[in-house]
């Protein structure tokens, strides 16, 4: 058996973080919106608007998601990543009690599929340590699918409500971690924030009214997990 303190080197040195291009992982985050709102607007059929009192929250989630980065440089990549949260949006700031509806403040009048696609271009500070934070900035696309009235507010109006909402663009920031565990596989933690809004119209034809509002979503988005690298 001969040794080959060359060919050694060489194994070594391919085991290196920064000589692999690609990292995928897979977290569990939690999505905290960061959200405001302007008042609910009601439209008439005429043309008038009666701006009311109350705006809407947008609750948080937890659940997983995945991400993809592909490293341009040994220092700079770009990373993806992918899931969707479903969220509910209740009523926020009426502090009152109506027949059908009960407490209206903290009232679930719809909920919706969240689309978040975002893609950001990253820094890593330290690519071949055991520890190896980054930071990011890029851009946000969301979609708002499959809006749906809860029957609770149906029963209340008397029909049917139509819900629709806008998809919006916005940037993104982030900050985290990786941390070696092997020569593969690491842990991982990372928090983004996510410029992201939507306009909210809900069309009541038994009460002949259509309600408006701008809720602005902007959420944290906090996830550890484990990723692997190749």
């Amino acid at each position: 058996m001969t040794f080959s303190p060359l060919a050694t080197a060489d194994d070594m040195a391919a085991s290196k973080p920064s000589d692999s291009k690609w990292r995928v992982r897979a977290r569990v985050i939690g999505v905290i919106p960061d959200d405001d709102s302007t008042k609910i607007v009601a439209e008439t059929p005429a043309g008038g608007r009666i701006p009311l009192t109350a705006g809407v929250k947008v609750d948080s989630q937890v659940v997983p998601e995945l991400d993809l980065t592909y490293m341009i440089t040994p220092n700079i990549g770009i990373e993806a990543i992918a899931g969707m949260t479903n969220h509910d949006i209740k009523i926020d700031g009426f502090d009152a009690t109506l027949a059908g509806l009960g407490a209206v403040d903290g009232f679930k009048i719809f909920d919706a599929w969240v689309l978040p696609p975002t893609v950001t271009l990253q820094y890593h500070f330290q690519p071949d340590a055991k520890f190896r934070p980054y930071v990011g900035f890029g851009v946000n696309y969301t979609a708002f699918l499959w809006n749906d009235a809860t029957d609770r507010l149906e029963r209340a109006v008397g029909g049917p409500v139509d819900v629709d909402t806008s998809s919006s663009w916005g940037w993104a920031g982030q900050f985290g971690f990786d941390y070696e565990l092997s020569n593969n596989w690491f842990a991982n933690f990372d928090v983004k924030y996510i410029d992201m809004d939507t306009i909210a119209s809900l069309n009541v034809p038994t009460l002949g009214l259509g309600l408006r509002v701008k809720a602005d979503v902007n959420p944290w988005v906090v996830g550890a997990g484990i990723g692997y690298r190749f």
